[in-house]
């Protein structure tokens, strides 16, 4: 019960956190949130390349041989690309990366409910690993839930929506994170093996994320002028996992 607890708050911690974020620089306006959002993915790339490479992978190969662990990892890359593919998956940071799915507003409902399942999953199973583990798991899910939100929320909101009620829709869509964190606990309980199976399968979705998604949106403009800028908070953010 105590890990489940602890669990579900991260899962929201992680989730809603984003949402509230995402929401708040929207009300921000247009100028103040395409300033803000851009550092933040740099930011975000540095957390999820960190957890996936110092934290998951480690705990992974500590009750794993490198062969399976790896293979696991791909496995993780290669799932992960064919839900995107299928449209569950999906990472949007702006209107106009995005602009298939206004048509479409459920399906940023639906595929976002689904995200935060998988992240209450992830985050789970790094918390019945170690609680520092699951910390540092957070903080990853955290900072690349509110870009993807900012661009969720925009959609709505192009879509019609009012703002309070793309945003509580974005918020309910966050309940997904405490059923997967709850599912995880229960499975980690059921099938203990598995748990280092997990934990790199979910490194190859880190990785997955952070170069499919995050990477190309630091390409977009004039990539060359923001280089260094955003080669340093990409440290930043590998920094802050190696620190904690």
């Amino acid at each position: 019960m105590h890990l489940l607890a602890i669990a579900v708050a991260l899962s929201v911690l992680g989730s809603l956190g984003g949402v509230i974020v995402a929401s708040s620089f929207l009300l921000l306006g247009d100028e103040i949130h395409t300033k803000l959002v851009p550092p933040l993915i740099s930011y975000a790339v540095g957390t999820l390349i960190g957890v996936a490479l110092l934290a998951l992978v480690p705990e992974s190969l500590a009750e794993l041989s490198a062969r399976p662990a790896m293979l696991t990892l791909a496995g993780g890359i290669l799932a992960f690309f064919l839900l995107e593919k299928a449209v569950l998956w999906r990472h949007c940071h702006d209107e106009e990366g995005c602009e298939v799915h206004t048509s479409a507003a459920p399906l940023v409902i639906i595929g976002d409910a689904f995200h935060t399942f998988v992240d209450g999953a992830v985050i789970a199973a790094a918390v019945v690993t170690s609680i520092p583990l699951g910390l540092t798991t957070t903080l990853a899910v955290a900072t690349h839930e509110i870009p993807q939100e900012v661009g969720d929320v925009a959609i709505l909101l192009r879509a019609g929506y009012s703002r309070w009620r793309a945003f509580t829709l974005n918020v309910l869509s966050g309940a997904g994170g405490i059923l997967g964190a709850a599912a995880m606990v229960l499975a980690s309980k059921l099938v203990p093996q598995a748990l280092p199976y997990v934990l790199a399968f979910a490194a190859g979705n880190f990785l997955y994320v952070a170069m499919a998604d995050l990477i190309p949106d630091l390409h977009r403009g004039n990539p060359r002028s923001a280089g260094l800028p955003q080669l340093l908070l990409i440290g930043a953010g590998i920094a802050t996992i190696a620190a904690l």
